[in-house]
């Protein structure tokens, strides 16, 4: 068992040098295929961005724009929404908003919750001597 370590141990300490080792330099024309492939991309990509910079500017001033009235819409319209989530468990089991021709707007469940059982009445409650 010594034998086996004390061989694999001197092969590992043999090899050592060898991985450290650079690897050979490409021969010519080998690497000129990938630099040309990046270069490419990034020529690319620059005209993306150089085309994209109006919009993202447009939309960097909307959203600068819009940051006052989505705060005052936040701000009236947080609590109902917290307290209508609090009424409706689950919002994928019900069906999407309707408009009655009253105005009214309803959310109908997909399937319809089972009806509450009735309160049982006390036997002893509510008893006449006569």
């Amino acid at each position: 068992m010594k034998h086996i370590l004390i061989t694999t141990m001197t092969a590992a300490f043999l090899a050592q040098p060898v991985l450290a080792e650079d690897p050979a330099p490409p021969a010519a024309g080998e690497d000129d295929g990938f630099s040309l492939m990046e270069e490419g991309a990034k020529l690319f990509f620059k005209g993306i961005m150089q085309q994209m910079e109006p919009a993202l500017d447009d939309l960097q001033q909307l959203t600068e724009d819009m940051e006052p009235a989505l705060r005052q819409f936040a701000k009236e319209m947080g609590p109902a929404l917290r307290d209508l989530m609090e009424k409706v468990d689950d919002i994928t089991l019900y069906h999407p908003p309707e408009l009655l021709p009253n105005g009214d707007i309803i959310l109908r469940r997909k399937q319809p919750m089972p009806p509450e059982p009735l309160p049982v009445p006390d036997p002893n409650e509510g008893e006449i001597d006569l």
